[in-house]
């Protein structure tokens, strides 16, 4: 199967998306439109210095992500944590077909997670909209009203990358009782690849070449409700 701006490779059909128990999303550029940490930059005046180490790193060419999102948050260091409300209320927006998508899924059954190298100011809002059911990403240090320029140690490690990316999939799988085979994996970066080669069905949205070359499903047109048109209607 292969219609304009949807590529498939390594998929068996019929597929029924009620034959899945869980759809682990990344959030920046994936549910929503923007990178986060870049737009808070920006309102530091560091935007472009900040969205090349993030491009490096979506691309893949910064192979430590830990140390790519230390650098970048580094230089957030001073700026008001009053401009985190600012980036989401003036500039997030949600991806189209977003919202169809995690209602399409939730209605067929499946659990969803919320995986990311972003942070919890953000993902507590998009979980909540969404009605996601579980979340994890990264704390950001504020202290005295402006952010420190650090992250904040969490019970489960330091910080979200692909490999925690992975591991919180592969425990959520664990945790509802279902196989990582049962499980989707939808993002567009170098980080996402952990947890997509452990999915039984990898998608890259409007992906990074590296990201698009490994995975099951390919949107490169359109929106995320996308995906939906591989699947039998119920």
């Amino acid at each position: 199967m292969a219609t304009p701006g949807l590529l498939l490779r390594g998929v068996a059909h019929p597929l029924r998306l009620a034959d899945f128990g869980l759809v682990a999303f990344d959030m920046d550029s994936t549910l929503i439109s923007i990178e986060c940490v870049d737009e808070i930059a920006s309102m530091a005046g560091k935007k472009a210095e900040v969205s090349a180490i993030t491009e490096a790193a979506m691309r893949g060419e910064i192979a430590d992500y830990k140390e790519s999102l230390r650098r970048r948050v580094a230089l957030l260091a001073g700026v008001p944590a009053s401009d985190l409300q600012r980036v989401y209320d003036e500039r997030l927006r949600f991806n189209p077909g977003a919202e169809a998508l995690v209602a399409a899924c939730r209605g067929a059954g499946l659990k969803t997670l919320l995986v990311s190298g972003g942070f919890t100011f953000f993902t507590d809002r998009v979980r909540q909209h969404l009605g996601i059911d579980f979340a994890r990403s990264n704390v950001l240090g504020i202290e005295n009203g402006l952010l420190t320029g650090r992250m904040v140690d969490q019970p489960w490690g330091d910080i979200c990358d692909g490999e925690e990316k992975k591991k919180m999939l592969l425990e959520t799988c664990a945790a509802i009782g279902i196989e990582a085979t049962q499980a989707l994996a939808v993002g567009d970066g170098a980080n996402d690849l952990p947890m997509m080669s452990v999915a039984g069905l990898s998608v890259a949205y409007h992906a990074k070449p590296k990201v698009r070359a490994a995975a099951n499903v390919a949107i490169d047109s359109g929106g995320l409700d996308r995906l939906l048109e591989i699947f039998a209607r119920p």
